[in-house]
């Protein structure tokens, strides 16, 4: 008698499992599901895509070198563009190298203006003189005013009101 027990608690958990997986009768991989996964991967432009419903997840990717087989034209402009960028990354790298950067004496937040909508201090041509208010860059709750070390004129500024800067990292350009 005590393995009639033992042989109805295994048929409940196989057909635990069973509903776990599906249901009974359906086959454990839904075919559907992928088919329309792959159609919306296609629609995007993605190249991943995961998808999770009752316990089951289906995650359909795409293999990167299936771009390689592109058409020799797409190819070709693709080169160009990778080359252009090159190029663009090149140029963001000069202002570092720059003699007229000025760098962030320390790590904070970098504020153009006095407060939120305010007038920046300073605009790409505006002259200043050396002392001169450039930036605040807040940093431990306090607000540092950074001073211009040199007269010029602005040809660059480099960051974003509100963004994150780390020491020596290159704020502006004063020519």
């Amino acid at each position: 008698m005590a393995r009639e027990p033992k042989k109805a608690t295994a048929e409940a958990t196989a057909e635990a499992t069973a509903t776990a997986a599906g249901a009974v009768g359906k086959p454990a991989i839904d075919h559907d599901l992928i088919r329309e996964l792959a159609r919306l991967l296609d629609e995007t432009g993605l190249t991943e895509i995961e998808f999770e419903r009752d316990g089951q997840r289906v995650r359909v990717a795409r293999q990167t070198p299936a771009a390689a087989a592109a058409p020799p034209t797409r190819t070709a402009a693709a080169s160009e563009e990778s080359a252009s960028v090159a190029s663009a990354e090149a140029d963001d790298a000069d202002p570092a190298n720059h003699p007229g950067t000025v760098t962030s004496p320390m790590v904070g937040i970098a504020f153009r203006g006095p407060e939120p909508g305010a007038r920046p201090y300073v605009e790409v041509g505006g002259r200043v003189r050396a002392g001169d208010t450039l930036l605040i860059i807040e940093a431990m709750k306090t607000m540092n005013q950074i001073p211009a070390p040199r007269g010029g004129t602005v040809t660059q500024i480099l960051i974003e009101d509100g963004q994150p800067v780390e020491f020596g990292e290159p704020l502006m350009i004063i020519e």
